[in-house]
């Protein structure tokens, strides 16, 4: 399979040659070395671990006579001669043992060491052609719309297959002559010791195993190689399926998240504009605050995993924000185990999370709020929780109306899936006290690792 492969570095825009040294993820993302070493082999988009991207040694164009072959046979030609001399001797044994018992049966026996030399000098004829029949059939499948044509072309191959048999055989194997009542060679004459062509012995060759090259050599060997082309087409296309899925899925997290920046973006604007006619320092506050956000947003545009410690540095920045329009009524708990600093999380995870309950909970009281965040380490699992200390959850709205949620939530549970498909949760419930919490649990990672996705295609139409 021919993949394109990308010739800029995704980070600094440098060139990237096809034969030269680069990184990618599981998504494909590529990076210059320099550019790997600076972000430690973490990509910076999507949070995989960068490995090696094998260089290419062709041309990327297909000339029209150019070889169907796949890699592994273009690159390792060795291997089916070794596996074609190791299938032969397996079966020149095996004749051997059948030989030996025959003889045996029938009062004849002869010793089992002298009959190997002979079917090896029979069968072994074949190991040196199964080579170039495997090739010519691996580069002439049959397929639906050129089964004629190529028909032909197989079939050429089977007559050519059997002429080098028969010459192959004449040369090293003696056959069987009427006037002298003796195996006698087609080619040497014992008697002058010389060379001695005997045309005759080779047409007697050809009329005694013309069928059996045929049938019992040349037809399963192309049988064999339709099976493992037809193989390796399979797994292209499981391939394809897969590298396809993985784009999907790398477009519905970045659709996701660019939900989620314009949705913080607006509402925090909202916020300002309401503080412009009664405040105007603090909307000038929240304003500066507001720009500070935003850089740290667009340093981390296309970026999906980032470490804890950054995502809680963003959610505080955005608390900073909502403290200048709430004053002294919010009030913010931050319990983070430092173990858990490290762990690596989804961009733009908790803000939502905080949002909702600034919006739904602290905006609600006319008294003092509480938001909490806390983040701990259980059983290999990172433990996220956002809670407040607002009205709550409202028991007299249906309960078909509790599951509904804003674009924020809506968003943050579709790229969980997206990313960590049943391994993660997030359950809404009540505060212990008053108000709501929100806790959301994805696996502990701490180490750069490629992301495993397990996206069933219906999960993106649903989404």
């Amino acid at each position: 399979m021919h993949l394109e492969m990308k010739t800029q570095c995704e980070k600094c825009g440098s060139a990237l040659p096809p034969d030269g040294e680069a990184y990618i993820c599981s998504y494909e993302c590529t990076l210059c070395p320099a550019c790997t070493l600076n972000v430690q082999g973490i990509c910076p988009k999507c949070g995989g671990e960068l490995i090696h991207r094998p260089r290419r040694k062709v041309s990327l164009e297909r000339s029209p006579g150019r070889s169907e072959l796949s890699p592994q046979t273009t690159e390792r030609p060795w291997l089916i001669w070794v596996v074609s001399f190791g299938v032969w001797t397996f079966i020149a044994l095996a004749a051997s043992v059948a030989i030996y018992r025959y003889d045996l049966a029938a009062g004849t026996p002869m010793s089992f060491l002298s009959e190997i030399p002979l079917e090896l000098s029979r069968l072994f004829t074949y190991a040196p052609l199964t080579p170039f029949a495997f090739g010519l059939a691996l580069r002439y499948p049959l397929q639906r719309e050129n089964w004629l044509r190529r028909s032909l072309v197989l079939l050429a191959g089977g007559i050519a297959f059997m002429v080098a048999h028969v010459i192959l055989r004449g040369l090293t194997y003696p056959v069987w002559d009427w006037g002298t009542r003796g195996f006698v060679s087609a080619v040497w004459d014992s008697q002058t010791h010389g060379i001695r062509i005997r045309p005759e012995l080779f047409l007697r060759v050809f009329y005694a195993n013309s069928i059996e090259d045929i049938t019992g050599a040349y037809l399963p060997i192309v049988v064999v190689a339709h099976a493992v082309s037809y193989y390796r087409r399979f797994a292209d296309r499981e391939l394809r399926a897969s590298q396809l899925e993985g784009q999907l899925a790398k477009a519905h997290l970045q659709a996701l998240k660019n939900q989620l920046q314009p949705h913080f973006l607006f509402n925090t604007l909202h916020s300002i504009s309401a503080l412009m006619l009664t405040d105007v320092r603090a909307a000038d506050r929240m304003m500066s605050r507001l720009s500070d956000l935003l850089r740290i947003s667009l340093e981390s545009d296309g970026i999906q995993i980032i470490p804890l410690s950054q995502e809680l540095e963003f959610v505080n920045g955005y608390l900073e924000i909502e403290k200048v329009r709430f004053e002294d009524r919010l009030n913010v708990v931050f319990d983070v185990a430092p173990d858990t600093l490290d762990a690596l999380v989804p961009h733009l995870l908790l803000q939502p999370l905080v949002e909702n309950a600034v919006r739904h909970g602290i905006s609600r009281r006319s008294s003092n709020g509480e938001i909490r965040i806390a983040a701990s380490h259980q059983n290999g699992s990172l433990c996220l929780k956002v809670g407040d200390n607002g009205p709550g959850i409202e028991k007299s709205i249906s309960s078909q109306t509790q599951t509904k949620t804003g674009l924020g939530l809506r968003a943050t549970k579709e790229r969980l899936q997206t990313l960590y498909a049943n391994e993660q949760s997030m359950e809404i419930r009540s505060a212990p006290e008053s108000g709501v919490e929100v806790e959301v649990r994805i696996p502990f990672r701490t180490e750069p690792r490629q992301l495993v996705y397990e996206v069933a295609q219906a999960d993106f139409g649903a989404a």
